[in-house]
């Protein structure tokens, strides 16, 4: 687990959980009911067992099934650079992540950038379109500072945006 995730594992998660297993022990052991004599149904065994259910499922288990499924940054290159080896796909989508994802949006790396164009509309984007854009800053109307990056970063921003742009 990469160093972020547990930092953030643990400031947000675990103080949740805990809250969670004591309502669970709270509602089990019968509340507060019990020391302000409320007259209660009795209920049987089934609600007891139920509601710690419902807790741990709506809890614990669908918070952990999004955060598994979301992966690594739904539709990024891990698995595009497990599969072929290539390790420019992975620099490129970091570098795009630092340079590129505050102004472009680009659902590979789940960037909602407001002021360059949305890359995903652009829809399949060459590699030569992109690398033209970095050096003459977007369409050469000075709405994008020209040549953010240069030389091999270029090249591998260019290579994982022609990829995964509009897919």
């Amino acid at each position: 687990m990469p160093r972020a995730m547990s930092v953030w594992v643990w400031v947000f998660m675990v103080p949740w959980v805990l809250l969670g297993i004591g309502a669970v022990v709270f509602a089990v052991a019968g509340g507060r009911r019990r020391g302000r004599g409320v007259p209660t149904t009795g209920g049987g065994g089934t609600v007891k067992v139920l509601i710690p259910i419902l807790y741990v499922v709506l809890g614990l288990a669908v918070p952990a099934i999004a955060i598994v499924a979301q992966g690594e940054a739904v539709g990024g290159t891990r698995t595009l650079a497990a599969e072929e080896g290539n390790e420019e796909l992975e620099r490129g989508k970091e570098l795009f992540r630092q340079n590129c994802a505050g102004c472009h949006t680009l659902a590979a790396v789940q960037a909602k950038g407001v002021t360059g164009p949305s890359l995903d509309r652009l829809g399949n984007v060459s590699r030569r379109r992109v690398l033209a854009a970095i050096s003459n800053g977007g369409t050469g109307k000075l709405q994008m500072p020209a040549g953010l990056l240069d030389g091999e970063n270029a090249e591998a921003v260019a290579a994982y945006v022609s990829r995964v742009a509009g897919k």
